[in-house]
């Protein structure tokens, strides 16, 4: 018994360990190619990389292709109209030079064209708030690796009032929500004008942000009352975390659904709403698109197959002492 509980203690905090890192690392990774987009001056094409705080540039460090880049891109977009704000802003990018090509802008304004929203308004809840359910999901797996039930009681009732006390600081003390909000709706703005339909989104933002930090810390002392009260819900507090790889997964797919089922009149190509693709390659106009977990996801994936072992563990370990 004692040497299981050291194993499942181990598993635990390799799980956590990866999943940490998980939080700072890629975990997918998404390119377009197009014969405007030559390999030479494109090697990965336009790529960006998706964390789960948010979407960062994909493309290579400053360099001779990223020169080339700048000429090419610099070249396409002289015959474009000068009254798309995008397209003014990514001239202005180009003419840094060597210093780099930012594929998140360069994205947003070949999405532009099919009249897709820009990439920074996904997901505006959950970017600024999954540093609080790792937080969450720490504590969860630091009370699951202990086996005493007040120690583990007091553990997570100290380490869930510590991170609910975190996410109100951060959000309402320190304004971060409203910060959040305004560059929301400013980066909704840069390609769609109409204030007042922007003025609803970043009201519903704030609503909904509200919602999910009071649900969350209900959540939290629904574990603790659950772990205290229910025999095996201890089981869940390693089983949630480890299911992050799915999580991931369906909230990918569903902001994909959204941005492919939602376009605007705006675009200069018409597109009949589509599925983007989640994983592999897919076609859409002129460009090839590529779709692939990064290195982060299989971090992930060991926190998952870490923690699977040590619940089954641990539910031997409770149908033993119970003797079923």
């Amino acid at each position: 018994m004692q040497a299981n509980n050291k194993i499942i203690g181990g598993l635990t905090m390799i799980a956590l360990v990866a999943m940490i890192a998980a939080y700072f690392a890629p975990i997918w990774w998404v390119s377009l190619t197009a014969p405007n987009y030559p390999p030479d001056a494109f090697p990965d094409g336009i790529r960006i990389h998706f964390h789960f705080d948010g979407v960062y540039n994909g493309c290579k460090a400053a360099g001779k292709g990223t020169r080339m880049a700048a000429e090419i891109i610099q070249k396409d977009l002289s015959h474009e109209d000068e009254r798309w704000n995008p397209i003014t802003d990514a001239k202005k990018d180009v003419n840094k030079g060597a210093e780099g090509l930012d594929c998140v802008h360069e994205m947003n304004t070949i999405n532009h064209y099919v009249g897709m929203f820009p990439i920074a308004t996904g997901a505006p809840v959950e970017k600024p708030l999954a540093k609080f359910f790792f937080g969450f999901f720490a504590v969860m797996l630091a009370g699951f690796a202990i086996t005493q039930k007040k120690l583990r009681l007091a553990v997570l009732s100290f380490g869930f009032a510590a991170v609910a006390a975190w996410m109100i600081v951060d959000q309402y003390v320190l304004g971060h929500l409203a910060t959040h909000v305004k560059e929301y709706m400013d980066e909704t703005a840069t390609f769609f004008n109409e204030p007042d339909k922007i003025q609803v989104w970043g009201d519903n933002v704030t609503m909904i942000t509200n919602i999910v930090i009071v649900g969350l810390i209900a959540t939290m002392v629904i574990v603790v009352l659950g772990v205290w009260k229910i025999r095996g819900f201890e089981l869940l507090l390693a089983l949630v975390p480890g299911l992050l790889p799915l999580f991931f997964v369906l909230e990918y797919a569903g902001w994909l659904w959204f941005f492919g089922h939602n376009m605007h009149p705006w675009g200069a190509f018409t597109v009949k709403p589509f599925m983007p693709t989640v994983f592999g390659e897919g076609k859409v106009a002129q460009f090839s698109t590529y779709s692939y977990p990064h290195w982060g996801y299989a971090l992930l994936l060991i926190a998952f197959a870490c923690l699977m072992l040590a619940v089954l563990m641990r539910r031997k370990q409770l149908r033993e002492a119970t003797g079923n």
